[in-house]
């Protein structure tokens, strides 16, 4: 028995006892993980397949370790330009372990309920409006003078965190995240949940602790510590 299920925003195809590396998982080691995005379901006799995703099937799996792939040279260059940078790049992995498939098919459509007709409208009466009596006219209330508003305070640039990029700082923004101050206070946890929706891996472990150290002003401490970075990871 088989399934493809979709791991961490990739699509594998596993079965009980295989071991799988996928993309960084929050969950620790030694704990259980569900992933119930089970696309194909292949029993030997049956396939069934989801649309897009079976109801009721899951794949079951333990966290072996937390570990880091191998290092990848990414070097740009541009002709006639002078133009080169080289980099290292190691990505973030999880080992798994498949514990069981479970499989309870999918649940059968229920039907739409048909509309109900609309009761017709009872044509109402035509009422005779008495004459209105001319009201005195209102003496103009002085107009008050508008309050200046106050100008929206400026957040930080949270791109000087190592591992966020422009689009991460926006979804922060979005979310009440302007300050070194406010992701400082932020739990790893949490930011991760905010940015989900953002494409690609992004570890943020180490986040709380850089924002603190720029909102204290430790620049120099923050630098040297982000050279031993990778992508916010250490």
């Amino acid at each position: 028995m088989y399934a493809i299920v979709e791991m961490a925003g990739q699509q594998f195809k596993v079965a009980k006892d295989q071991k799988v590396y996928v993309h960084r998982l929050q969950t620790e080691e030694g704990k259980k993980v569900t992933f119930d995005n089970v696309l194909l379901l292949d029993d030997g006799k049956n396939v069934t397949i989801g649309a897009p995703a079976i109801d009721g099937a899951a794949v079951e799996a333990k966290v072996i370790k937390h570990l880091r792939g191998d290092k990848v040279i990414v070097f740009h260059k541009k002709r006639r330009k002078g133009y080169r940078k080289k980099n290292g790049h190691r990505q973030s992995l999880t080992e798994i372990v498949i514990e069981s498939i479970v499989a309870k098919g999918a649940k059968k459509a229920t039907k739409a309920a048909e509309p109900k007709k609309a009761a017709p409208k009872k044509e109402a009466s035509p009422k005779v409006e008495a004459p209105k009596a001319k009201a005195a006219p209102k003496a103009a209330a002085p107009k008050k003078e508008a309050a200046p508003k106050a100008k929206p305070a400026k957040g930080d640039d949270l791109k000087k965190i190592e591992g966020i990029g422009p689009k991460i700082a926006s979804t922060l923004a979005e979310a009440g995240i302007k300050t070194f101050a406010d992701l400082a206070k932020a739990k790893p946890a949490k930011i991760s949940e905010i940015i989900a929706e953002v494409r690609g891996n992004h570890v943020t472990d180490t986040w709380p602790a850089q924002a603190k150290l720029a909102a204290e002003g430790k620049w120099d401490e923050l630098k040297k510590w982000q050279d031993e970075l990778d992508g916010g990871k250490a």
